[in-house]
């Protein structure tokens, strides 16, 4: 093993590339969002097939990355709806915009650099609030959920999607990545009783059990 490589749960990894999962900066942080663009395509597809889209439905992509998601939606609503990806990351606003330039120019998609703890947007804008792989990162759960709360409109649904779920006694694996990335693992009790605090209820979670992927579901109250 290389000196500055770290286990990822599954296999080593460049620590300096993996650095950029949490912030895509520079260089690097073009390469992780493309390599993360495909190699979350398979979770991502397996997480949207619990909801569906109306034509008409406002989106918000939280860490939207490099796009993908955003572009999937896009493809599913009229010129009636919105999508908006919004990112802490310049680079994953640039990419993101890049690959949905298309969209952009027909004004169904927005990207917006932004924070999900202060978010620019009005109460009630959203049918749709989505995060994959991104929770891990926010500053501050409970609170963050809440700012989701804001800016959905009553009945809405929030959508989580991770690639990792908490599970007591397997979790030795994930250590170094944790300390590298400064992250979270929520477990789906801890993720329940967040969005519980935070004003939803109506929870639907899947888990695959092969992956260990986890997707919860939640309406505002």
């Amino acid at each position: 093993m290389a000196e500055k490589e770290v286990y990822t749960g599954n296999h080593y990894e460049d620590s300096d590339l993996i650095k950029n999962a949490r912030k895509p900066e520079g260089e690097l942080g073009h390469k992780i969002l493309d390599r993360m663009n495909n190699s979350h395509e398979e979770m991502a597809k397996w997480g949207v097939s619990y909801f569906d889209i109306n034509e008409e439905d406002y989106i918000l992509d939280i860490g939207c990355g490099g796009g993908v998601n955003v572009e999937r939606f896009a493809g599913q609503i009229s010129n009636e709806g919105k999508v908006i990806g919004l990112d802490y990351s310049d680079v994953s606003v640039e990419k993101s915009s890049k690959r949905n330039e298309e969209f952009i120019n027909e004004g169904k998609v927005e990207i917006i650099e932004g924070s999900v703890s202060d978010m620019p947007f009005e109460d009630k804008t959203f049918d749709i609030v989505t995060g994959f792989e991104t929770i891990y990162f926010w500053p501050d759960f409970v609170n963050d959920l809440k700012e989701v709360n804001r800016v959905l409109k009553k009945g809405g649904l929030v959508f989580l999607c991770n690639e990792v779920v908490y599970k007591k006694g397997e979790m030795e694996k994930y250590d170094d990545l944790a300390k590298l990335l400064d992250m979270n693992i929520y477990s789906e009790e801890v993720l329940e009783e967040s969005l519980t605090e935070a004003g939803f209820g109506d929870f639907e979670t899947h888990i695959n059990e092969e992956n260990d992927w986890i997707v919860i579901l939640a309406r505002k109250n």
